[in-house]
């Protein structure tokens, strides 16, 4: 009888101590799991935010440089209207000698002119803030150019102004006969027709860079590239 009982009592004690076993065995699995999962979850978390961190960066910058970019195409094209009135008071002035239409062109001119140099002082903004949505040393570059070429653009515009500006004084003189004044001031013109030249080479060099160069790769915000 004693032994039986030995027995039965071995047997309920490794019963209970395999049972002990698979407890702590399914507890810690389960505690691993949910370790994993909360892991899992963090590293999913991290993920999407920077996924919505690398989105937010490129639609930043996609906004701030095509914002600049319209401000800009907005500037040269309206360049180009003032220099289409600047050159036909130009052609009008010397073989004709119409003092009238000399001076509505040239007014005409330095309108468009300080337009087109106020627009390419607003694209500025832009491009210098659209670098900082980058890590990109290629576009930190080429941006660079852009507001290099905004640099010129205002100053070509500003300067055509002020030559269109002595042109018409010089026609008003003429048409009343003041010669010297006018002398004076087609010296003053001639002087800045000069400098013109030398400034439209900076802005053509700087045209011609950026027009060359397609900006968008999937991902703007990888360094290289």
């Amino acid at each position: 009888m004693a032994r039986e009982f030995t027995k039965n009592m071995f047997i309920m004690l490794v019963s209970i101590m395999l049972g002990v076993v698979l407890i702590t065995y399914f507890a810690a699995d389960i505690v691993n799991r949910s370790k994993i999962e909360t892991l899992t979850e963090t590293l999913t978390t991290a993920h999407v935010a920077e996924i919505k961190d690398i989105n937010s960066m490129n639609e930043n910058f996609t906004n701030h440089f095509l914002q600049g970019s319209i401000k800009m195409d907005s500037a040269r094209e309206i360049r180009e209207f003032g220099n289409y009135y600047f050159d036909l008071a130009a052609r009008i002035w010397y073989p004709q000698l119409e003092y009238r239409r000399v001076i509505d062109n040239c007014t005409n001119a330095m309108g468009q002119y300080l337009v087109s140099n106020l627009k390419f002082a607003e694209s500025k903004p832009y491009f210098i803030a659209a670098k900082t949505f980058t890590e990109n040393p290629s576009y930190k570059g080429v941006l660079g150019y852009y507001v290099a070429f905004a640099n010129s653009g205002e100053n070509i515009t500003l300067l055509r102004y002020e030559m269109a500006k002595y042109l018409m004084y010089a026609a008003e003189n003429l048409s009343l006969g003041n010669i010297e004044n006018a002398t004076f001031l087609l010296e003053n013109f001639s002087m800045l027709d000069s400098l013109y030249d030398e400034m439209l080479e900076e802005y053509n060099g700087y045209k011609d860079l950026i027009d060359s160069y397609i900006f968008f790769e999937e991902d703007r915000t990888k360094p290289g590239g």
